[in-house]
């Protein structure tokens, strides 16, 4: 039994109370539990899996924005999981148009051992002071009459058990089940959310017999019946993460065949041998509009915490861990877990990263409404460092210069690139309106009703079905 088990082993039964209690063991909870207990608070996780399988999650290992974590774990005991740092662009293969276009990414960027990572921060997180419970699921929230989360019920190796808490962190990743058991009808906490919002992932880690040429690149390619891409990401020349997934809007695919039938085409995987298969749900979708409620808070996956066009979120649940836990520190010094002093965690994600992803989400809901083939093609005709700025940037520098490069490679695709040059303004304001994101719940309700009319123009503009 491990030195975490054994610190909070005394209460496997009863109720519990800590300052702080965090649900789920993954990057978010991790960086918002050592958050909170370098602070000199009791807080537990609460880890659903085993010891023994604990931080073991399907991912895709892309690490964008390797150079930079919150201190509290610190770069220095994540970078050994960094199994590859020499990957410095993006390889998009289209087959419809029979090219294949290269996109630099700018700033640092890391293929990881998911695995390695995730024991990793649940160890930082252990070292700064946080217990870890593992073998717990949670099977009910705790609230007052006036709706204050106090904690969670659950059940720890087959006995049940309370946390009480003057806070909940709810890092219970995609569809957290923890918001099923939530009344919110009197806060401000983000409701609407449905699985369309989400995707459905599969990967496989792929051991191939030769070094791949593309070891320096994340290699992306539409898939074939669904809206989704298959992506190969090198952990080293030899180890490859191999996955898939398709909006959960579009009729569900076959996952591990489209996946087997795509690999058993690639010459570099013959005779390859696969060790680990996982299946996910990530979320494609702008983050929450609201994540905090009097007494609980939403991190990570959780709260839409996910580049929505690359599915990268492992930086921003980082940092949202961060943001969130820093609340909750002043809530408990406080005394005051209200919505009014954990709104600053909104404010904070909007400004880092929130703003952009939901800018980028337009893009997303355009590629709903248009053809597969026609999209394929623009991209083909597109340069590639506008593209990387479409990726990483938060809106697409669609100018005039970029649209008459395109329009002079691809005379087929006017009318696609007039559509994506209209749609780009549509994100543009919605970037800008994001970015002026209300300094307390006071704002927040005109901010909402703002914000729905700029959407109504997105779907004016693309003709997509509405998302939200």
């Amino acid at each position: 039994m491990s030195t975490q088990e054994q610190s909070g082993s005394a209460a496997s039964t009863g109720t519990r109370s800590v300052d702080a209690v965090v649900v789920g063991a993954g990057t978010a909870g991790c960086y918002a539990a050592a958050t909170v207990a370098r602070e000199g608070y009791d807080v537990v996780v609460v880890e659903r899996k085993s010891e023994e399988q604990a931080g073991h999650i399907a991912c895709g290992d892309a690490l964008k924005g390797a150079d930079a974590f919150p201190e509290s774990i610190p770069k220095s005991r994540i970078e050994p999981a960094f199994t590859n740092t020499d990957v410095d662009h993006g390889r998009f293969e289209i087959p419809q148009e029979d090219t294949v276009l290269e996109i630099p990414v700018p700033g640092e960027l890391a293929v990881i051992d998911r695995w390695e990572y995730g024991r990793r921060i649940i160890d930082g997180a252990a070292d700064a002071g946080a217990e870890i419970h593992y073998d717990t699921v949670v099977t009910d929230v705790r609230q007052t009459e006036d709706g204050r989360v106090t904690g969670v019920e659950a059940i720890r190796k087959g006995d049940p058990i309370a946390y009480e808490a003057e806070v909940v962190i709810d890092a219970a990743g995609s569809l957290s089940v923890l918001q099923d058991h939530v009344d919110f009808e009197h806060s401000t906490f983000d409701t609407n959310v449905t699985y369309s919002h989400f995707c459905s992932a599969y990967r496989e880690i792929v051991h191939v017999k030769e070094p791949v040429e593309w070891h320096d690149a994340l290699v992306f390619k539409p898939t074939e019946r669904a809206a989704g891409y298959l992506w190969y990401f090198p952990r080293t020349e030899t180890e490859i993460n191999a996955g898939l997934g398709f909006q959960m809007t579009e009729e569900p695919m076959k996952l591990v065949d489209d996946l087997k039938r795509d690999l058993e085409n690639r010459p570099e995987f013959e005779g390859a041998e696969v060790d680990d298969k996982l299946g996910a749900a990530l979320p494609t979708r702008r983050p929450y509009d609201s994540a905090v409620h009097p007494g609980y808070v939403a991190v990570g996956d959780a709260a839409g915490h996910v580049n929505p066009t690359t599915g990268g979120g492992i930086a921003g649940a980082a940092y949202a861990g961060k943001y969130a836990a820093e609340r909750v520190v002043e809530a408990i010094e406080s005394g005051d877990p209200s919505e009014d002093v954990l709104w600053e965690y909104n404010e904070r994600v909007m400004d880092h990263f929130g703003a952009r992803y939901a800018a980028l989400d337009v893009y997303n809901i355009l590629s709903t409404a248009v053809d597969v083939d026609d999209l394929m093609g623009l991209l083909a005709a597109m340069p590639g460092d506008k593209l990387a700025e479409a990726l990483y940037s938060g809106s697409t520098d669609v100018g005039l210069k970029l649209k008459l490069e395109a329009l002079l490679k691809s005379r087929g695709h006017w009318g696609t690139i007039w559509n994506l040059y209209k749609t780009k303004r549509c994100a543009d304001d919605l970037l800008e309106h994001y970015e002026d994101y209300p300094s307390s719940p006071d704002g927040f309700a005109a901010w909402q009703d703002r914000r729905d009319e700029l959407m109504e123009a997105v779907y004016e503009t693309t003709g997509a079905d509405p998302k939200y």
